[in-house]
């Protein structure tokens, strides 16, 4: 059978639903049948039926129609049969969606099913009996069946024949519903005597090409004396009746009366419809009463007509129908179908983003039929209708992963009937994440200890930040920021475990040199963009006991002896000196305290615990010796605690000569026993060199001091001083380590051998220093005393110095 196509496009531009196509194609086509290039017809690339995942969607689930992605083609997926899918109804058409996704389209497709002549008029029953009475009148009707023919217009039932027609002649009555009502008329009177059985043979013919029939035999037995024909109390019977009826529901009652009496009077009824299932719903009662006998539905059948007979016992008969209106009760639940729906959709997608799409019928009517439907609150999603009977679930607010990582959308469709029918399906959605949040660490700012000299490599603290994203975008990475710390880079104090955090001591660190250091650490997630905090970490480093107190006074040498000098005369408190000392570390590691642990008379001198003073603690006797040696350690208080010790030299005389002698005599054995073969031979060589240059030297001498002397009483008188320090003194006008102040006065001759010095003793105190050479350097001596020992002093000078060797 030739393939008719019909096209119809239509672009409606409500909603989702992009364009509608209608086909028309004829019924028994073979499987793989071209039904239309719906890809030419909607403008849609093949690309796009591909990556659109182009399918069909049929709300009953019954496909006869299948799309080939490949070709774009709509082809037939199953045999359709008219007959069986629509019946009588006219047109007959199929009604499918084509969807698309991403973005998600919808097309409405009709295919109209044409007809083609592929069923022939039948009967119920394949012969018909009849019982005339030989009395029956010229016209008398007679009812015969209908035949059915299941194919509709041309090819539907077009007319009937009778044969032979001697005796009746075919009579047709158009009914409302589009059939025929076939009677038989007695043309001629019977004669039981001639004529007792009498066969017919009714066709039935339809108008299809070729032509198709069916047959019925009739069979007539005349009976002899009826002759009055029953007669219905209407021609048309009408009742209303709901559809949620009971089986045994009176319908309605109908009536026949016939003239005759006794037997030829009694009428029975019958219904006469054969071919479309009425006879199964109703049944007809003695006495005339219409009976519901199945289970009527409005929503397959809106009204009934029943064709109804009233017979004698003679065969005599009358027609008539029952029309059965059915009236609609909300009796069907929305029916929700999803047509498609996202599994995921991310956190960042914008508002109206259609996540879901689903389609709601409702078979009944009117109010019972109009569906509203919504979702469940407190959630940020709409529902909105689309076209007729589709929905779309839409974001109505921003989605935040972080709140909610999954939503259950319950979607509820009502309808207006009373009581009000529902249908309710849940719709599961997760959130994807998005790399929306920057990690955050667990405080505002870090601040550890770590204890001096530590070894490196030491794990100091961990700085933990945390991601609210989820996986690759919550997986946090730990990065020390580039920066200086005392002109150094920071990675060269600590360094930070990428993965856990944890700050590690890249060196040893030392508390006299750096106390305390900032820097600042990042974390940053693995998300695309990667997003990232910082947050400031201070380190402070712990003081350790590990440096020993350093004596800064009396100045311990090798080529020296430094005393200090006490006069017999001094009394109980006597300042001798003080010992100063000084300790690197902090707090309680610098604490430091002074303790004499020996001493020539240990009962004649004390040492100030706190100030490491040394005081007389008795009057000084001529039995003390001239040479006192002293040894302070001087402690911190550390744990453990560290010690350096200093030996103090002290002369017990009130004249200079005395304590020159003890003095000189000390340095002299001393450097004897240390140096006595080298002074041997260096005594032999100096004799004989200063034999011969003896002259020479005598004469240079005085000529020398001749010169100078004139220089000196140019000059007035004033000779340069040259004062030494100690090591770490500072000279800060008296206020540095060393606060003692020496004055001093030097005298000078034209002999040399005849200068002298005198000092003025600051705060009671004397010195005297003897290097090795045998040079003698007065610190304090009594000034007055040695002024007046050499009247040739001709040249004095006044200075001030901290220390003099």
């Amino acid at each position: 059978m030739a393939l008719q196509v019909l096209l119809f496009l239509s672009v409606i531009l409500l909603g989702s639903v992009h364009g509608q196509v209608s086909y028309s194609i004829a019924e028994e086509m073979a499987k793989g049948s071209v039904v239309g290039n719906i890809a030419q017809d909607l403008g849609l690339d093949l690309k796009r039926l591909k990556s659109g995942k182009a399918r069909v969607f049929t709300a009953d689930s019954t496909e006869y129609i299948e799309l080939n992605k490949d070709r774009g083609m709509l082809l037939i997926k199953e045999r359709i049969d008219r007959e069986a899918l629509c019946a009588q109804t006219t047109p007959c058409a199929l009604h499918f969606e084509i969807i698309l996704e991403n973005p998600m389209e919808l097309y409405r497709v009709t295919v109209e099913i044409t007809d083609v002549n592929d069923n022939a008029p039948a009967f119920k029953n394949s012969e018909k009996r009849f019982e005339i009475s030989e009395s029956a009148v010229v016209g008398s009707k007679f009812v015969l069946d209908k035949a059915m023919d299941l194919d509709i217009g041309i090819n539907g039932l077009q007319s009937y024949t009778l044969k032979p027609t001697d005796n009746f002649a075919l009579k047709l009555h158009n009914q409302a519903d589009g059939s025929k009502k076939v009677e038989m008329i007695l043309k001629r009177p019977l004669d039981r005597e001639k004529e007792e059985n009498i066969s017919l043979l009714l066709t039935a013919i339809d108008g299809g090409e070729p032509l198709m029939s069916g047959t019925v035999q009739i069979y007539i037995t005349v009976l002899d004396v009826n002759d009055n024909a029953p007669v219905f109390t209407k021609p048309v019977y009408k009742s209303v009746i709901p559809e949620d009826s009971k089986k045994g529901t009176l319908v309605t009652s109908i009536s026949a009366s016939d003239a005759d009496k006794g037997s030829n009077g009694q009428v029975s009824y019958l219904i006469s419809n054969s071919l479309d299932g009425v006879s199964d719903l109703f049944h007809i009662e003695e006495n005339g009463d219409i009976v519901l006998m199945g289970q009527v539905d409005y929503e397959t059948a809106k009204y009934y007509q029943i064709d109804i007979e009233a017979v004698d016992k003679g065969g005599l008969s009358d027609s008539s129908k029952i029309i059965v209106d059915i009236t609609d009760v909300n009796d069907n639940s929305p029916v929700i179908t999803v047509v498609s729906q996202s599994i995921s959709v991310n956190e960042d997608s914008p508002i109206s983003t259609v996540t879901a799409m689903i389609r709601v019928n409702d078979p009944d009517s009117d109010k019972n039929g109009e569906v509203h439907c919504g979702i469940n609150d407190n959630i940020p999603y709409a529902i909105k209708s689309t076209s007729n009977g589709f929905y779309s679930i839409v974001t109505d607010s921003a989605l935040d992963r972080e709140t909610d990582s999954e939503y259950n959308i319950t979607v509820t469709c009502s309808d207006e009937g009373v009581p009000s029918l529902s249908s309710t399906i849940t719709l599961t959605l997760k959130i994807t994440d998005v790399n929306d949040n920057a990690p955050l660490f667990e405080k505002s700012a870090y601040e550890a200890s770590v204890v001096e000299n530590n070894s490196p490599g030491l794990s100091v603290f961990t700085v933990r930040a945390v991601d609210a994203d989820w996986k690759q975008n919550a997986r946090v990475s730990y990065i020390l920021d580039d920066s200086m710390i005392n002109g150094v880079a920071v990675s060269s104090y600590v360094s930070v475990n990428a993965e856990s955090g944890v700050i590690h001591a890249v060196r040893s660190f030392d508390y006299e040199q750096i106390k305390d250091f900032q820097f600042r650490v990042k974390a940053q997630d693995g998300g695309s963009p990667p997003l990232n905090s910082n947050v400031s970490v201070k380190i402070v480093i712990q003081d350790q006991n590990d440096n020993a107190p350093q004596i800064l006074y009396p100045v311990q040498t090798s080529s020296s002896v430094m005393a200090e000098i006490v006069p017999r005369s001094a009394d109980v408190g006597y300042l001798v000196t003080k010992v100063v000392a000084v300790d690197v570390d902090s707090g309680q590691n610098a604490w430091l305290s002074y303790k004499l642990i020996k001493a020539t008379e240990r009962a004649l001198f004390e040492v100030g615990a706190q100030n490491g003073e040394i005081r007389t603690v008795r009057q000084v006797t001529d039995k003390d010796a001239v040479k006192q040696k002293l040894t302070v350690i001087v402690e911190d208080n550390g744990q453990p605690s560290r010690s350096a010790t200093v030996n103090v030299n002290v002369a017990v005389a009130d004249s200079f000569p005395e304590v020159l002698s003890e003095f000189t005599d000390f340095t002299h054995d001393k450097e004897y026993n240390d140096n006595l073969t080298f002074y041997l031979v260096l005594a032999l060589a100096v004799v004989s060199f200063l034999f011969v240059v003896s002259l020479i030297a005598i004469l240079s001498v005085k000529c020398y001091r001749w010169r100078r002397d004139q220089m000196f009483y140019k000059s007035n008188g004033q000779l340069p001083v040259i004062p030494y320090y100690p090591p770490l003194y500072a000279d800060v006008g008296g206020t540095g380590t060393l606060q003692h102040v020496y004055n001093y006065e030097v005298c000078r001759t034209t002999d040399s051998r005849k200068s002298d010095l005198k000092y003025s003793r600051p705060s009671s105190q004397s010195i005297i220093s003897l290097d090795t050479t045998g040079t003698l350097t007065l610190r304090n001596a009594q000034r007055d005393k040695l002024v007046m020992d050499d009247p040739d002093y001709q040249v004095s000078a006044t200075g001030s110095i901290p220390s003099f060797l």
